[in-house]
């Protein structure tokens, strides 16, 4: 099973902040266990940008066991698709291009999509499986995502 990773985990498993690192590191330590972990180039360049050089990034995103796989144009074309149909909706501004480039992305190349931002996602790619960190080992069981009520938390959309 391939997992899309965003942004959000990753920066999360990389800062000092002992609760969302530890979810973000035993989600992403599961997801690894069921099959390869793939960024996007959009998730690649905000992560690259914390280190200080790119060369350092790559060789922390590899041990971390994440691997680069660049947005295709018909993910991009669904990522715009996507984001319009947001704008006609009502959609703010907070949301940019990137946001969606993600989410398109994982449609495309994963199986499902590791990230904070379960709501968005949810409600704008259906189709798409999302699988959300934890924030206290009480909401763990023994593959490390969520119960939620009467499930585990990789659920399509709403």
């Amino acid at each position: 099973m391939i997992t899309a990773v965003d942004s959000n985990v990753l920066i999360d498993v990389l800062s000092p902040d002992p609760t969302q690192g530890r979810a973000a590191w035993e989600a992403l330590q599961a997801s690894r266990r069921r099959g390869p972990v793939v960024a996007c180039d959009v998730v690649y360049s905000e992560v690259a940008g914390y280190f200080e050089s790119p060369e350092e990034a790559r060789r922390v995103l590899a041990k971390l066991g994440v691997r680069y796989e660049p947005t295709s144009e018909r993910a991009a074309l669904q990522a715009s698709r996507i984001q319009r149909e947001y704008h006609l909706r009502g959609g703010d501004r907070q949301r940019l291009a990137p946001d969606f480039l993600v989410g398109a992305h994982a449609i495309d190349v994963a199986d499902r999509l590791l990230t904070r931002d379960r709501g968005f996602y949810r409600a704008y790619f259906r189709d798409l499986m999302i699988v959300e960190p934890l924030r206290s080992r009480a909401d763990l069981d023994r593959t490390g995502f969520r119960r939620s009520v009467g499930d585990l938390t990789p659920q399509r959309g709403r």
